[in-house]
């Protein structure tokens, strides 16, 4: 038996509203196709997915299972769906993905030079989606800040970059010319991840901020509910007069990697990881950035997953 991803992506829009008149009007088909369509899945999976009475529509446990696993399925399906197209058109087009501070033109200049046929694009990524969007197709390369889940990815290190603190202008360590890890100690931290993942090894009260976006950060900063860190590139980006920041050299400098699909298979993006890594091989030798060791073809690349 063959699974239907379109019963699939009708289940998932059921199971996301608990209605089948709503989830009908999404998908602009007739509520009692919807539902025959559901009973085929369920005879299909040999199971119950819904249940449905006088106080509506509930999940069964196979339901649920079917919903944690539907959206990687359905991901990975649109994912080949893109790559076959990008195939199709012979790699015409290159989607470069950059986390905010990381400078793209240097090596698409480089690149282009190479490949004057093909048209770079470049699609900002937030920390919490750089591994979907290189997974799902959205972005063919990707530079991307550590941590990150390297699960079907190849991960190649280019450089790392001193990581800074940023606190509210009126804030006792401002204006400082350098703070430790135990200056910070019972500051409340503004992240954009889990708690587990900030720079400093010395724990910090949980302020309950869970933030996407560099800008959303610093809003937070700025109006005085915490602290938070950045990278020194992205302090170039965002200059506001109710934020400082200060150096911390007890931190582990922040790490900027090249990521690709490991299931991506490309001349193309291969000569922009090239260009990516020469270019910040010269802007290494500016002074501005450490570049990673030992980068020759196959050193650095991981695969995970």
């Amino acid at each position: 038996m063959d699974l239907d991803l379109r019963k699939v992506r009708y289940f998932v829009t059921v199971a996301d509203t608990l209605h089948f008149g709503r989830a009908a009007d999404e998908l602009h088909i007739a509520q009692p196709v919807l539902s025959r369509q559901i009973r085929a899945l369920e005879q299909d999976l040999g199971a119950s997915l819904l249940t449905r009475d006088s106080h509506g529509v509930a999940l069964t446990d196979a339901g649920r299972q079917l919903l944690d696993d539907a959206g990687p399925l359905l991901a990975a399906a649109d994912a080949l769906r893109r790559r076959v197209c990008v195939a199709a058109r012979g790699d015409r087009r290159l989607v470069v993905g950059f986390r905010t501070g990381i400078p793209v033109i240097p090596a698409a200049r480089a690149f282009e030079a190479r490949h004057p046929d093909v048209v770079v694009d470049v699609q900002r990524m937030e920390g919490a989606d750089q591994a979907t969007m290189l997974l799902d197709g959205r972005v063919d390369v990707g530079y991307v800040r550590l941590p990150i889940d390297e699960t079907g990815l190849r991960v190649t290190p280019l450089y790392t970059e001193p990581l800074l603190v940023v606190v509210p202008a009126g804030h006792r360590l401002a204006g400082k010319e350098e703070v430790t890890e135990a200056d910070l100690a019972d500051e409340p931290l503004v992240w954009h991840a889990d708690p587990s993942t900030q720079p400093t090894r010395r724990p910090l009260p949980d302020s309950g901020l869970r933030v996407r976006g560099v800008e959303e950060r610093l809003e937070h900063v700025g109006a005085g509910r915490g602290i938070s860190f950045v990278a020194r590139s992205e302090t170039t980006f965002y200059s506001r007069p109710d934020i400082s920041y200060v150096p911390i050299p007890d931190l582990a400098p922040d790490q900027v990697c090249l990521a690709v699909a490991a299931s991506r298979s490309s001349p193309v993006v291969d000569d922009f990881v090239a260009a990516a890594r020469a270019a910040a091989e010269i802007t290494a030798e500016c002074g501005n950035v450490d570049v990673a060791q030992g980068t020759d073809a196959g050193e650095t690349t991981t695969v995970r997953g």
